[in-house]
């Protein structure tokens, strides 16, 4: 601590206003400023400076905590969510506690907000630092904890996001559980037949990795599994996850395929949406990891020909009396990659999706030209097997539109194209119509792919498809659609039509939002903490985002986020422990009834009401609270306060801000 400087003495406060070049000094007349606390009650020094940020500006604050031996800083600049930890950091480097810092934000908040009002930003800009000044004033110095760190993490989702994340951190030589809820990783990757723009083999790509994932010494792979309840604060979550019943035994089935073979039962094949069959006992399919059968208990019948089939190769892999069963698992950092589901087209009945059935998804339309489908890659309409000769492709189904889902998905512009390709690469003679609102080919290479697909003879119109009618009679499909570059109305016959249907955060969104306590955006996504500086972090420290748990995306763009979250989380448990920030709750027992408001109102989980020789009394566990401040309003006998915001430093700022005003 500079020599003489001392919280508990008179406060001896320095003010700083910075220009921020001109996004300050345009509109605020800066000098102004700085020369109005001159003279103020325990301001020593008042200055104003181009950038405060710059590494000029914090020697000058910290040659004056020095010279002058301030004991209080008051910045005045921008977001303290942009430039407060540098603020803070510069004044602990000069021997003062950093939380005697206090940040008026006259940027954001004055001069961005007034560009026409010099006058009123100078008055308001003046306030706002008084404000800062009465707080700063009664400051009090905090300490930073320290928690040991679990060097182990967790990956929830087993698409091509969870198993980058889970490969990169394993890499680095952190234990990983991977928990996936389907029986295989692979995700909707494993379903398409190929990727834009390069037109690569999807399952050629992914297939490798997914085998790493299972070869790999540091990941335990949890398929068919769900989190049930997270627990615990960054370094130390207790994650308990289920392990549903796969009805066969993991470390005895050698996926030699002789049970389906004799099973009699056929449902129809999820993993082909419905236009395939398979067997109750079956493997999603072939390259599935694990490479092992499982059991479908709703369809299965119990005749038990699996059981003798198995027992005829010298296996006893069946068990119709396995369990769920619950394990506890013991993480420092959390990976959320939980993908996403499909839009409900049924939902746009204009389409006739689920009436007609020749009107299909693009991801049915996905399998169909799959070589691994359900048609052996030949395009067949689903009503009578025949190749179709016109086929229509609709655009942002459920996607830009104030009744469904209003966001862009991003990635069904570029699949129609690619499904487009592939139709006429398998017949040249079928005639193809796009029907679009606004096509989009943001990424690399996409553009010169949309040009090649145009060359190939795909006809594009833009307008939005008001109706699609059946003929009851071929089942062939009428689309109506008006052009809105001629501004004539189309109708058209096709044989099939392909819905692009748009991007929608997974079903059980809701409940691991719960479960993490993190929190989503309007539209359902998990939410990052900021879209620009944090984007594969959340607002609970430990947990992080990648792919489309976050939102839609590409697979290049969810690969490099996948990566970009290993990394974020890798560099605390590569650090054996992290520093929380101390400006958490805190509690009177004097004052407290044990009334349990706060428990139930924090988001965090961060308060438990405990029986002490005193009654009940409510318990805060510092590591866990983000000092969000709900409890502290919530509490009816005031007996929870805020550090660095309690109510004699409000108080002071509102009386700053008001008294001789009103």
């Amino acid at each position: 601590m500079a020599q003489g400087t001392n919280h508990e003495d008179s406060p001896r406060i320095g003010v700083y206003i910075c220009h921020c070049g001109l996004n300050i000094a345009g509109v605020i007349d800066c000098e102004k400023v700085a020369e109005a606390f001159k003279d103020y009650p325990g301001v020593v020094v008042s200055k104003d400076y181009r950038y405060m940020c710059s590494d000029p500006g914090q020697e000058l604050i910290k040659e004056d905590i020095r010279k002058y031996n301030l004991n209080r800083v008051v910045v005045a600049a921008c977001s303290p969510r942009m430039h407060e930890p540098t603020f803070r950091k510069c004044i602990a480097e000069a021997g003062l506690n950093p939380y005697l810092f206090e940040m008026a934000n006259i940027r954001e908040m004055c001069s961005w907000c007034h560009t026409h009002q010099r006058e009123a930003a100078n008055e308001k800009a003046i306030d706002m630092v008084r404000m800062a000044v009465e707080k700063a004033r009664r400051l009090q110095p905090l300490e930073t904890i320290e928690v040991p760190v679990t060097p182990k993490a967790m990956v929830i989702g087993g698409g091509v996001a969870g198993i980058q994340a889970a490969l990169d951190l394993a890499d680095m030589g952190f234990k990983v559980y991977m928990v996936e809820k389907s029986p295989t990783i692979g995700g909707k990757m494993a379903l398409l037949d190929k990727t834009f723009p390069t037109l690569d083999c999807s399952i050629c790509i992914l297939g490798p990795k997914m085998v790493d994932v299972a070869r790999h010494p540091n990941i335990e792979l949890l398929s068919y599994s769900e989190v049930t309840s997270v627990d615990g604060f960054i370094g130390n979550f207790k994650v308990k996850v289920l392990k549903k019943p796969r009805y066969v035994k993991e470390e005895e089935c050698n996926a030699c395929g002789a049970c389906t073979e004799v099973c009699p039962v056929e449902v129809p094949n999820e993993w082909d949406m419905g236009l395939g069959v398979r067997k109750a006992i079956y493997r999603p399919f072939p390259q599935a990891v694990p490479s092992v059968f499982l059991i479908d208990k709703d369809s299965c019948i119990e005749c038990e020909s699996c059981v003798e089939a198995c027992r005829e190769q010298g296996r006893d892999a069946i068990d119709f009396n396995m369990k769920p069963e619950e394990v506890e698992l013991d993480v420092g950092a959390i990976i959320v990659a939980t993908g996403f589901d499909l839009y409900d087209p049924t939902k746009a009945r204009e389409y006739g999706y689920g009436r007609y059935p020749n009107v299909i998804t693009n991801l049915e339309f996905e399998r169909l030209v799959n070589a691994a489908g359900p048609t052996g890659g030949v395009v067949l309409r689903p009503s009578d097997g025949r190749p179709p000769r016109r086929v229509a492709f609709i655009q942002c189904v459920g996607s830009r539109n104030v009744s469904a889902r209003e966001y862009c998905s991003r990635i069904c512009c570029m699949a129609t194209l690619k499904h487009a390709h592939q139709l006429k690469e398998k017949s040249p003679s079928t005639e193809v119509v796009v029907f679009y609102m606004d096509l989009r080919s943001f990424g690399k290479g996409y553009e010169e792919f949309y040009r090649r697909v145009q060359e190939e003879g795909v006809r594009f119109i833009r307008g939005r498809v008001s109706k699609v009618l059946e003929n009851p009679d071929t089942h062939n499909l009428v689309v109506r659609c008006e052009d809105t570059l001629s501004g004539e109305i189309v109708e058209m016959e096709f044989d099939m039509v392909v819905l692009a249907a748009g991007l929608t955060p997974p079903s059980d969104a809701e409940h691991l939002q719960k479960a993490l306590k993190i929190s989503r955006s309007p539209d359902g996504f998990f939410l990052e903490a900021h879209p620009k500086l944090r984007p594969v972090e959340t607002h609970v420290p430990g947990i992080y985002l990648c792919g489309t748990a976050q939102g839609p995306k590409d697979i290049p763009d969810t690969v490099a986020q996948a990566s970009a979250a290993a990394a974020q989380a890798s560099i605390p448990l590569s650090a054996g422990k992290v520093v929380v920030e101390p400006i958490t709750a805190q509690v009177n027992e004097e004052l407290c009834g044990g009334c349990r408001i706060c428990e139930s109102i924090c988001a965090y989980g961060a308060i438990a009401v405990v029986e002490t020789e005193r009654g009940a009394k409510a318990r805060v566990h510092e590591a866990i609270c983000q000092g969000c401040g709900a409890c502290s309003g919530a509490c009816p006998s005031g007996a929870i306060t805020m550090k660095h915001f309690t109510d004699t430093q409000i108080l002071a700022q509102i009386r700053a801000l008001t008294v001789g005003r009103w």
